[in-house]
């Protein structure tokens, strides 16, 4: 079974199209001074329309992360263990991910870890995974 993948959307665009070139961007809030994740159209505190696309490092550090053991859904059947995570980036926003390259007993929260940029050309997406830096 396929896993079902991302569908860019405008507001979302520039960050798919940075991934695809393995570079990763986010946005910027010149109102509210803070860089800013999940891509949205208006900032958040300030609401204002001032959000900007910059491109950063990626690198980070575990928040949180699970062991999934079961499927979280059948497409992952053939996948597990799941190392689903929170990464904080080093410019302050968190962001949901996957962990690869790494044994799930070698995990610990405040670990650095680095962006990983996984193509699916059949699907015109590339993912963004982290890895132990």
């Amino acid at each position: 079974m396929d896993k079902p993948m991302p569908e860019p959307t405008p507001t979302t665009r520039p960050f798919w199209d940075g991934l695809m070139e393995h570079k990763l961007r986010i946005q910027y809030s010149p109102s509210a001074e803070q860089y800013v994740f999940y891509p949205r159209v208006l900032a958040p505190r300030t609401l204002a329309d001032d959000l900007e696309w910059r491109e950063v490092e990626g690198g980070g550090t575990l928040y949180t992360f699970t062991v999934a053991d079961r499927a979280t859904a059948p497409p992952w059947q053939d996948a597990l263990p799941q190392l689903l995570a929170v990464v904080e980036l080093d410019e302050g926003p968190r962001l949901t991910t996957e962990l690869v390259g790494v044994d799930p007993a070698d995990l610990r929260v405040g670990m650095r870890v680095r962006p990983v940029f996984e193509d699916h050309p059949e699907h015109g997406v590339t993912l963004l995974k982290y890895a132990p830096a």
